[in-house]
């Protein structure tokens, strides 16, 4: 009798322990599938933000390109937004758009928007002078980097 018991026993084990490794199959399995449609949105969305960064970037350049944009706040906005999108890193923007990023680097500590407000007229008249000045000098190749973005982006 004690034999008989110890094999239904050992029975019972081994269909309880192929229970707990099915419940656990299936567990891991739902959250694999949790994970890939994770996945997707994640990539949905970094693909319609790329999408978004692209045509701003389209849209500021070809706006520098006809003249519609003064070159230093072109400058500005588009270095942001390149190093925005996913492969920036990758794509080393600044080795190939140095005119642009040369711009930014020289201007990117004067205020903006509302920071500009703070700052006394004649102030604001002397860093307008500055920007200026660096426009004249590096339009010719900021001009070649914006016209170089633009087939890269086309």
């Amino acid at each position: 009798m004690l034999e008989i018991n110890l094999s239904t026993l050992g029975w019972i084990v081994v269909v309880l322990g192929l229970v707990v490794v099915l419940g656990l199959a299936f567990y891991a399995g739902r959250l694999l599938g949790r994970l890939k449609q994770q996945n997707q949105r994640r990539d949905k969305a970094l693909e319609k933000r790329n999408e978004n960064l692209y045509e701003s970037i389209v849209t500021i350049a070809k706006a520098m390109d006809q003249g519609q944009c003064p070159l230093s706040e072109g400058a500005l906005r588009l270095v942001v937004l390149l190093d925005l999108r996913v492969e920036s890193q990758q794509a080393a923007y600044a080795k190939r758009y140095p005119a642009l990023h040369d711009m930014y680097e020289r201007i990117k500590h004067m205020p903006t928007h509302e920071a500009r407000k703070q700052y006394p007229k004649g102030e604001i008249r002397k860093m307008d002078l500055e920007r200026e000045g660096y426009e004249q000098e590096l339009e010719d190749v900021i001009l070649k980097d914006i016209r170089q973005l633009l087939k890269d982006f086309g």
